[in-house]
């Protein structure tokens, strides 16, 4: 587990513990600038929600090959009290209302670069929505303040780290192709030094604009003008009544039961994830995993990914589709899914009912936050692919998504990755594209834990990898560096990092019928918490695959009661 030095410690560490929290706080993410961003905002006296503002604007500018203004988000908040509510804001991306179902369509046929690069590839962003509505309904400080941080970083520059590289080199030419995203992400055309200072002073002025008008500073005026100029000079189909339409969705957690006196708290669709980690909890609750041996025990795992990623292709937006959500999660079709796993032989996909096979854009970013009273968020943010559209709208720093590649391009045919698509999951002016992002709690009365992670179609199997571990008991460090494989029901293969299965393992496996693929790199960017309130004890871990900071923030003695800094009144904005 990372820590910041101790000076930054001693200089930060002045927020109090009020109310009956934790009486510390703790922030995990994916870059070491997002974790200070979200130190400072405890230490102002902000709370949780804050501290997630700060986080996600500060990643937005840190890792814009990850997240950004020009993406959306999911955000899953614990709001503290006896018993403590959850909430969960829906940030992402809308598709313009002029999308159609055949957008990508061209000679009958679908033309995949179009839903990856360019303008045309671009939804409708939903971050700074959200960013907006977390600070003026949850926060205690302004959004100016909780910006404060993030405009530091464009305005003065951040180092590019090996990550910012990799990522950079695999989208090479893409972002050469753009004029603008070239000019700012990469050195006369090739990717950067590392350490080299990346500075965005557009940016800088997109964020200042926000901090001073709220939503409408980038929804409208000056901002959106330059957008939607932009996205249209590209070729694509956005207008300013599409920015001004765009909401944040308030949804209601998926919530469900565990043995032991847990309970899961996850996304719901749009999100996918939620739901897979719900069945696949509840599956393996009836199998023996725990006193399996570790070949015994990642068959069970591989044969319940492989059910209940099949079940995937039948949600979607539900503001346009009936997602089946009784019907996934109804005790006697789970009991069916656990019956039907036989414990020594894998179960060919093409034997079991057919649904849509699906694949998603994988570089993502997550963060996880709890303050000193107990509340907290997991925040999962995303542009899809790695740079997004590889796409930037001059005189605004916004590098823009390409979340449209999300949605079933050709749910008759197969979608840029030659995949099968899904009716529920088609294109539609308005509509939310189906996600893997899971940002999710497992709480008891002893026990609150978070977890999130980037990474695709891969987040539900990584992100249940991590709840395994903390179920079996094992140290917080643990949950994010744990060896990672998956399986997604088709293709019929198991994917897993090098270090996963030594040759033994390999083979014992592929004799029960599993057929391997070994991955080149490892993957994921896990960030986890864990809350024991029996001591009051926190802790946090980031993923060592990542260059992320995990730091728990020790408070000082607590002010009195009539210096906690009052709530904030939201404000009508004016149009910038």
């Amino acid at each position: 587990m990372k820590r910041l030095p101790l000076l930054f410690l001693l200089l930060t560490a002045s927020f109090a513990a009020w109310a009956t929290g934790p009486g510390k706080g703790a922030v995990a993410t994916a870059h070491p600038a997002a974790t200070v961003a979200g130190l400072e905002a405890l230490s102002s006296g902000g709370n949780a929600f804050d501290a997630a503002v700060a986080i996600s604007a500060a990643l937005a500018v840190a890792e814009p090959y990850g997240s950004g203004l020009g993406g959306g988000g999911f955000f899953l908040l614990r709001q503290a009290g006896e018993p403590p509510q959850y909430r969960f804001i829906d940030a992402r991306e809308r598709a313009p209302q002029a999308a159609r179902a055949d957008l990508y369509v061209r000679g009958g046929k679908v033309e995949p670069s179009l839903s990856l690069d360019g303008a045309l590839a671009a939804a409708i962003p939903g971050l700074p929505a959200a960013l907006d509505h977390l600070s003026s309904g949850y926060g205690r400080l302004s959004l100016a303040d909780n910006l404060a941080p993030a405009i530091r970083l464009a305005r003065d520059g951040i180092s590019v780290d090996r990550i910012y590289r990799e990522r950079a080199l695999w989208r090479l030419a893409a972002l050469r192709d753009d004029p603008e995203s070239a000019r700012l992400f990469l050195d006369k055309g090739q990717v950067p030094e590392q350490w080299s200072l990346l500075r965005q002073p557009h940016l800088a002025r997109t964020l200042e604009r926000m901090s001073r008008y709220g939503r409408s500073g980038f929804y409208a005026g000056e901002t959106a003008e330059k957008l939607v100029a932009a996205v249209r000079a590209g070729g694509g189909i956005w207008t300013l009544r599409d920015l001004a339409d765009y909401r944040v969705v308030e949804r209601a957690p998926l919530r469900f039961p565990l043995e032991g006196g847990r309970e899961l708290i996850s996304a719901p669709p749009p999100s996918a994830g939620g739901v897979a980690l719900a069945q696949s909890l509840a599956i393996l609750q009836q199998l023996p995993w725990r006193e399996a041996d570790r070949i015994q025990r990642s068959h069970y795992v591989i044969e319940t990914l492989r059910r209940v990623y099949r079940d995937r292709g039948l949600l979607g937006d539900p503001d346009f589709v009936a997602n089946p959500l009784g019907q996934l999660l109804a005790p006697a079709y789970l009991e069916r899914l656990a019956s039907g796993i036989d414990p020594r032989r894998a179960t060919p996909s093409s034997t079991l009912p057919p649904a849509p096979a699906w694949r998603e854009g994988d570089h993502t970013t997550h963060f996880t936050v709890i303050d000193a009273d107990g509340n907290a968020v997991a925040g999962t943010l995303s542009i899809n692919l790695p740079f997004g559209a590889a796409f930037t709208a001059p005189g605004t720093g916004v590098l823009l998504n390409n979340e449209m590649d999300d949605f079933a391009a050709d749910p008759h045919g197969a979608n840029a990755y030659a995949l099968a698509g899904s009716q529920a999951n088609v294109i539609a002016g308005g509509k939310r594209p189906l996600s893997s992002m899971s940002p999710s709690f497992i709480e008891s009365a002893e026990v609150f834990a978070s977890f999130g992670t980037p990474g695709g179609s891969r987040i539900p199997s990584m992100v249940l990898l991590g709840m395994l571990d903390y179920l079996d008991g094992k140290a917080v460090s643990q949950w994010p560096a744990t060896p990672r494989y998956h399986h997604q029901y088709l293709p019929d293969v198991v994917q897993y990092e090098p270090g996963t299965f030594n040759v033994a393992e390999v083979q014992a496996l592929e004799q029960r019928g599993h057929r391997l693929e070994r991955r080149q790199q490892r993957y994921g960017n896990l960030q986890v918490l864990l809350w024991d309130k029996r001591g009051d004890q926190v802790e946090v871990a980031s993923d060592p695959r990542g260059v992320g900071e995990a730091t728990v923030l020790m408070p000082w003695p607590a002010p009195p009661v009539d210096a906690r800094p009052a709530a904030r009144v939201p404000v009508q904005p004016r149009v910038p």
